[in-house]
């Protein structure tokens, strides 16, 4: 069989689908990292407090067993189970919050305009991610300080926005 040479593929000549899968791949390694920072932050402060892996048991059982699995937060045994599948759901969606905020920041090097509205879009995810906690997690906020739940998502951001730094070093932001 002869191949066609007057073919061309887009993905390879670097088209498109070549700049998309690298927008996608820097969000999957920004999402990683992220995950990995607050599972680090929230592993340290479990240790500290002589019960490892507390966090993702509680959040694990909040989400899959709901309130009535928290009870009393404080007798609840490390679970292995919980923390796996609790770690997967978390990692899944640090990934796709970072393949996002990589798509963002391709739009916004196009056009610094946009970089505004996606600071802005931040700093309301931030805030309002700690509000809905508040307002519908309070069995989980009475297990875990609501003081280091920001942090470690603040921890997450700084790391996910030294990620995107890295790569955009001169990403211009324009009200």
């Amino acid at each position: 069989m002869a191949a066609e040479s007057s073919v061309t593929n887009r993905a390879v000549a670097g088209g498109d689908t070549s700049e998309l899968s690298s927008v996608y791949a820097e969000g999957l390694r920004a999402g990683l990292v992220g995950a990995a920072t607050i599972a680090v932050w929230f592993l340290i402060l479990d240790s500290v407090q002589g019960r490892p892996f507390f966090t993702p048991t509680v959040l694990g059982t909040a989400l899959f067993r709901g309130a009535e699995g928290l009870t009393e937060p404080e007798t609840l045994p490390t679970s292995f189970e919980m923390v796996v599948t609790f770690t997967w759901v978390h990692v899944l969606a640090f990934i796709l919050i970072g393949m996002a905020a990589a798509y963002l920041i391709s739009v916004a090097e196009r056009d610094p305009s946009f970089g505004f509205g996606i600071l802005l879009l931040f700093v309301v995810f931030e805030f309002g991610f700690v509000a809905v906690c508040m307002l519908f997690a309070e069995p989980v906020l009475e297990a875990l300080t609501w003081t280091g739940v920001l942090v470690g998502n603040l921890l997450a951001a700084i790391a996910m926005t030294v990620v995107f730094w890295r790569r955009h070093p001169r990403l211009s932001i324009a009200p």
